[in-house]
């Protein structure tokens, strides 16, 4: 039988728990789809580098990373992120590049559709 993992980071069961009440309340899968990654045991959590997010999102997109964005590469297009964790070089070069890094609980106040979000990794 499978051992079952639960969370004990109580910031994080608080926003599954949240994303999952505004998928239900929106109408917005998207939202669903990031809690059952987050869900899942850490170490099967994605992390994108910076060059990644500027190859596969354009301009007025916004990249959702369920997992850490690192600093590998650089950035061209004035991007926002939104990620459960960011290293801090990525936060400089994000910075630098005229983009915007937020957390997933910032994407879903201000965008709680989930309406022109790119999920990578």
């Amino acid at each position: 039988m499978a051992k079952k993992y639960t969370k004990t980071n109580p910031a994080l069961t608080a926003l599954i728990h949240e994303l999952k009440k505004q998928a239900n309340e929106n109408d917005a899968p998207i939202w669903k789809d990031i809690a059952l990654r987050l869900e899942k045991s850490s170490k099967n959590w994605s992390e994108v580098n910076l060059d990644r997010i500027d190859k596969y999102t354009g301009e007025k997109e916004i990249a959702l990373i369920p997992g850490k964005v690192l600093s590998n590469g650089n950035l061209s297009k004035k991007v926002s992120i939104a990620a459960w964790s960011f290293s801090e070089k990525s936060q400089e070069k994000i910075k630098n590049a005229g983009g915007k890094y937020m957390t997933i609980q910032e994407l879903i106040k201000s965008n709680p559709k989930g309406k022109d979000i790119r999920i990578l990794g």
